[in-house]
């Protein structure tokens, strides 16, 4: 992949940890310049030492009007990995308000914003790129304690299709990646209780969790030539979770 996104500009949300800061270095790594964000200005100190050289780092919130005013000023934008999103595990009937208010404002509204100002950022300087919303195969399924969370990823499936339908004659391409768990620092001390890891274990035909390199190589391909036409798809990272 080294190289293929030269030339390319892409805006990664959510860079300062994980899924996020792979994604950021992988994109630098195939040649594209990143402006990585994420809230906490720590997080993203790795990144501003990434040996490319081509990693632009924001502390910036995806909530906040003057980060979504920010995007569209992005010369060139033509990626967005459009990954920042937070969950709350809780029983249904437990769910509290300010935990909905929470994962809804986030999963959802950010996320369309965000999405929206990539849109019109590419929109205004005519590039034709593409949009890559992270979903999750909660995305494409129901599963215990995670009521929003499953709501909020059904949504950000919708609005990957809406988008790729309304923009496809524009050449701006969305889709979204939805991976299983992923071992990172959020997902470990859930995944170091055994009776949550069985459980994981036992939805996946593969029987392993899928890596951060498999993530990125997902996000290339929905960034790269090879993917020139693929839109509207999700393009599930789940070790065969959903497919039963």
């Amino acid at each position: 992949m080294a190289g293929e996104l030269a030339g390319q500009v892409a805006l990664v949300t959510g860079a300062g940890r994980g899924i996020g800061r792979a994604c950021a270095e992988g994109l630098a790594d195939a040649g594209a310049k990143v402006v990585a964000t994420a809230r906490t200005e720590s997080d993203l100190d790795e990144l501003r030492l990434h040996a490319s050289g081509r990693i632009e780092t924001w502390t910036a919130d995806v909530t906040d009007d003057v980060f979504i005013e920010r995007i569209e000023t992005i010369d060139g934008l033509s990626i967005l990995v459009n990954n920042a999103g937070g969950n709350r595990p809780q029983p249904f009937v437990e769910v509290d308000t300010e935990s909905l208010d929470f994962v809804i404002d986030l999963n959802v509204r950010a996320a369309f914003r965000v999405a929206q100002a990539a849109a019109k950022a590419m929109l205004a300087q005519g590039v034709k790129g593409s949009i890559i919303n992270m979903s999750s195969q909660m995305g494409h399924v129901g599963s215990p304690k995670r009521t929003v969370y499953c709501m909020t990823k059904h949504a950000v499936e919708g609005l990957t299709k809406a988008m790729a339908v309304e923009l496809g004659e524009s050449g701006i391409r969305v889709n979204s990646v939805a991976p299983t768990f992923v071992e990172t620092a959020l997902t470990k001390p859930m995944l170091e209780n055994p009776e949550f890891r069985d459980f994981v274990y036992g939805m996946i035909p593969m029987k392993k969790l899928a890596s951060l390199d498999d993530i990125v190589a997902a996000v290339l391909f929905l960034s790269g030539p090879g993917s020139s036409s693929v839109t509207g798809h999700s393009l599930r990272v789940d070790g065969g979770w959903t497919a039963q």
